[in-house]
């Protein structure tokens, strides 16, 4: 059986900051980021899903090197299949987020500010009569601050107003990320996949220069759907075939109050079997690659192969 990673303790790698999906290990030149497996919803931890921490590593290296020519990324190095060795970078204030549909269900998607007769939003317009998943004439960049509770929707121009960002600056992370969201609706396209939206999360490097930070266009970060059934599906007024993790989330609304529970019901052992299985099934689909089979304690393996990136290092 697969081992699943809930946490590490390597005081080796350096000063231990938690995240909700990541440890974050602080060392004078650069960052170590360790993947775990903890699945977050509600602003808390509700599942722990083998194999996850892996898909979303290797998954972002993947879109990392495969858009390194459009701008530079704090990857440099990936010592194990859960960890990234990164530049030290100052994240921007925002977070760029691209939509090429008109979808979605939260209170800041695009399609629930349509139905209620938004037609402005800010940096563009949509003409009325539009349906929901409908494809948008052109991705739109759809900028949010970054918030303790909740990430708040703001116009390019209030970013600027607010002095959250210069302009200049700005205007480079819009270029830059309707050219990112380009190649990985390109490429997903060409492994049947469609790219309907995603954020990108960029930081100054030593250097002032911009860079590619986080997570790149992983299954948290993007909503992707099955591309050779999406005309049909929307022809029949048909929800797309997407990528689903909601029903865990689903489940745990039907049988208890998540936001203010102090302890939350353990979740379904198959609910969790089946969410490894999605996540290691998009990243197949995505790389070509498959997950490892591995059933060595990872924190173990993660120490080894740490000590061995050091000794090639020094």
């Amino acid at each position: 059986m697969k081992q699943t990673l809930r946490a590490t303790h390597l005081a080796e790698l350096g000063e231990r900051l938690e995240g909700k999906v990541r440890d974050i290990y602080l060392r004078p030149r650069d960052v170590v980021l360790v993947a775990t497996d903890r699945h977050s919803s509600f602003d808390r931890i509700i599942a722990y899903v083998p194999g996850k921490g892996e898909v979303l590593n290797r998954l972002s290296a993947y879109w990392f090197e495969q858009t390194q020519d459009i701008v530079p990324n704090h990857v440099l190095a990936l010592p194990d299949p859960n960890v990234t060795v990164a530049k030290r970078c100052t994240p921007l204030p925002i977070e760029a987020v691209m939509r090429g549909y008109l979808s979605g269900v939260t209170g800041t998607s695009l399609w629930t500010r349509y139905e209620k007769g938004e037609r402005d939003f800010g940096s563009f317009r949509l003409p009325d009569g539009m349906r929901k998943n409908e494809k948008l004439r052109a991705p739109a960049f759809t900028p949010s601050t970054k918030e303790k509770d909740h990430d708040r929707n703001v116009t390019p121009q209030e970013i600027v107003e607010t002095g959250l960002m210069a302009r200049d600056l700005l205007a480079r992370v819009e270029d830059v990320s309707r050219r990112l969201f380009l190649r990985g609706q390109e490429l997903a396209r060409a492994r049947g996949l469609i790219l309907v939206d995603t954020k990108y999360e960029f930081g100054l490097d030593a250097d002032g220069a911009l860079t590619l930070i986080d997570e790149v266009h992983t299954p948290d970060s993007s909503r992707y759907w099955q591309a050779d059934s999406y005309q049909a599906r929307i022809a029949r007024g048909e929800e797309p075939e997407y990528f689903d993790k909601e029903f865990l989330r689903l489940w745990f609304m039907d049988h208890c109050d998540p936001y203010h529970d102090a302890t939350l019901p353990e979740a379904p052992a198959d609910m969790v079997e089946e969410l490894s299985r999605r996540y290691a099934a998009i990243f197949t689909q995505l790389t070509g690659e498959a997950v490892s089979a591995t059933e060595e304690n990872i924190e173990e393996r993660i120490r080894r192969n740490f000590a061995a990136y050091l000794r090639r290092a020094s």
